[in-house]
């Protein structure tokens, strides 16, 4: 079964689209077990997703997409973008140590966005699985550049940090030349490291037809026309909630790495006290 692990909901602020009722619908419809909430460095939509999770019979799985800073996190002119990665909840000592690493990124470590650093990481890191993100990563940044070596102490810094059954190489598919370069290097790795591979589709819109909605969305965010040229994009690829059968047709060669979706929800099993 494939489970959507790498989702983002309206609480990725001018980013997400879908509300969280609408992507557990769309769970619900598909058939799946359970599903993840990776909003962009916050969560805000926690709790609301939690509970509406709860009362259809999906598992919530609780995570984030966070901002990790190659420098320091008290560092206000950085030199390289912050990379993505992506953090699951495989507990509740998990859980709560992402409320710390984002109230930490938020207080600490915000320069334009909510960044945590490689140091803060390994403090709050119990509990938790990392994904390898989108081609903002650590590795798929450095891979589709041919930055081998960057992307080696990348990795491991991520084995060092949340162990090596813990750290999985995140496939997507995308219609450029990058992504296709970043898969083939993430598949050698795997090989070469005997490291799992997961798939995702880094879902900002429920439906393929969504995705006119959302070019607006990017255009509020960025302060573009959607006439701008050269302007931030998402058209021309498909962010929506793919069903198990059109991600099997995506990738036909890679069962195991969407087997790996529904094994990682399996591990994951936070319960949160709530009050009255």
């Amino acid at each position: 079964m494939f489970i959507h692990l790498h989702t983002h909901s309206h609480y990725s602020l001018l980013d997400g689209l879908g509300t969280p009722d609408q992507l557990i619908a769309e769970a619900k419809n598909q058939g799946a077990t359970a599903l993840a909430l990776t909003d962009h460095g916050n969560m805000y939509g926690v709790i609301e997703f939690y509970q509406k999770c709860k009362k259809a019979g999906i598992k919530p799985i609780i995570g984030v997409e966070a901002y990790v800073t190659p420098s320091s996190i008290t560092e206000k002119n950085p030199k390289e973008k912050p990379y993505h990665l992506i953090l699951l909840a495989e507990n509740n000592e998990g859980y709560k140590n992402l409320l710390k690493l984002t109230s930490l990124a938020h207080l600490n470590g915000f320069y334009y966005k909510p960044r945590v650093d490689w140091e803060t990481l390994k403090k709050y890191s119990k509990g938790l699985i990392a994904l390898t993100a989108c081609l903002g990563g650590p590795l798929a940044r450095h891979l589709k550049n041919g930055q081998y070596k960057q992307a080696e102490e990348n990795l491991n810094k991520l084995l060092d940090i949340f162990g090596k059954d813990n750290v999985f190489l995140e496939l997507q598919h995308l219609n450029n030349a990058d992504q296709k370069i970043v898969n083939q290097e993430l598949r050698k790795i795997a090989k070469e490291k005997n490291l799992p591979l997961v798939i995702t589709n880094d879902t900002h819109y429920i439906n393929a037809e969504d995705d006119q909605a959302h070019d607006v969305l990017l255009c509020i965010q960025t302060k573009h026309k959607q006439s701008d040229e050269g302007r931030m994009s998402y058209l021309g690829e498909n962010f929506s909630m793919l069903s198990e059968e059109d991600v099997l047709k995506l990738f036909p060669d890679d069962q195991e790495a969407i087997d790996n979706t529904a094994k990682i929800a399996e591990r994951c099993n936070v319960e949160i006290e709530l009050g009255v």
